[in-house]
């Protein structure tokens, strides 16, 4: 594999993990496997609907619109200067999620995948004022910590699910290096907050 199909690789899985995902990913995932898809399926299709909407669609949009008002390049927006408005366009849309979610009474396990989400943007938002660090990385912890406590919270060994989060959080480490966004320390911090975010917001939220 020659070098350009290495990027086209790296780009393709950078976008595909995007940190956008993760709610839609998580509610999906407790839609499945837990006691959760019992629920009739137009029910949680409205759910899947809402998160897609307000953590997916709306804030990817409108930091697409900041990103061509400014004629950034994909790299100048991953500086972390230029991320300071695009945290707090995602924050507010993830708190309106929330906001959405408790208006139309949605259980409270499915909103802890939301705070848990909105947790992990507003503890980047806060490191990268000081210190760029990865909200890829911090995604794809988070992803880890609340299997985790789930796991712990359902009584079930969530070892294999785990194994297959950190080969693919390898993955999506390996592409932001590629791309240069990231360096290691970078990456693995952001895998670690992720992961404590992750965790203590399922248990304690």
């Amino acid at each position: 594999m020659n070098v350009r199909n290495i990027i086209r690789l790296a780009k393709g899985v950078s976008l595909f993990s995007s940190p956008f995902y993760l709610p839609v990913i998580g509610l999906a995932v407790l839609f499945t496997f837990s006691y959760l898809n019992r629920m009739p399926l137009g029910y949680k299709l409205f759910v899947l609907f809402i998160a897609y909407i307000f953590t997916i669609l709306l804030p990817v949009s409108l930091i697409k619109l900041y990103h061509r008002y400014h004629g950034w390049t994909l790299f100048e927006l991953g500086a972390r200067e230029q991320r300071v408005i695009p945290y707090l366009v995602s924050i507010l849309c993830y708190f309106l999620c929330y906001y959405v979610m408790i208006f139309y009474h949605v259980p409270h396990l499915m909103g802890s995948i939301v705070v848990a989400a909105l947790v992990v943007q507003i503890v980047c938002a806060i490191v990268n004022m000081w210190w760029k660090i990865s909200v890829h990385m911090a995604a794809m912890g988070a992803m880890a910590g609340a299997l985790a406590a789930f796991g712990f919270k359902f009584m079930f060994n969530p070892v294999w699910w785990l194994c297959g989060q950190f080969l693919l959080s390898g993955m999506v480490g390996s592409a932001r290096m590629i791309l240069r966004q990231h360096n290691l320390r970078q990456l693995y911090i952001g895998f670690i907050v992720g992961v404590l975010v992750g965790f203590f917001t399922v248990i304690f939220v």
